[in-house]
C-alpha cells in the first residue's frame, strides 16, 4: 500500500533528479523508493558490503523476464574487442 510523503529539497536538486528519473523512465517517487528500500534493508553477515552508489542503485533497474545476462555480455565483450 503505498502512502504520500512531503519531502522539503531544494528547488535545483528536485530539478536535476526529474531529468535523471525521464532520462531512466522512470518516475521520482520509484527511484526515491528503492533507493529508501537499499538504505534500511537488514544486511546479513554473509552478503557483501556494497559502496552507497551501489546501494542507491539497487533495484533501479528492471530487466525483461527473458533478458539473458550471459549473451549480452558476450555479445557487448566481442563488440569491445572487434573495436579495438
Amino acid at each position: 500500500m503505498s502512502t504520500k510523503l512531503t519531502l522539503t529539497i531544494e528547488k535545483s536538486v528536485i530539478q536535476k533528479a526529474k531529468i535523471y528519473a525521464k532520462e531512466r523512465g522512470r518516475s521520482l517517487s520509484d527511484i526515491i523508493e528503492n533507493y529508501l528500500k537499499a538504505i534500511t534493508e537488514e544486511e546479513t553477515s554473509e552478503e557483501i558490503e556494497m559502496t552507497p552508489l551501489v546501494k542507491s542503485l539497487k533495484g533501479s533497474f528492471k530487466a525483461p523476464v527473458d533478458f539473458d545476462y550471459k549473451q549480452e555480455l558476450t555479445k557487448a565483450l566481442s563488440e569491445k574487442k572487434s573495436r579495438l
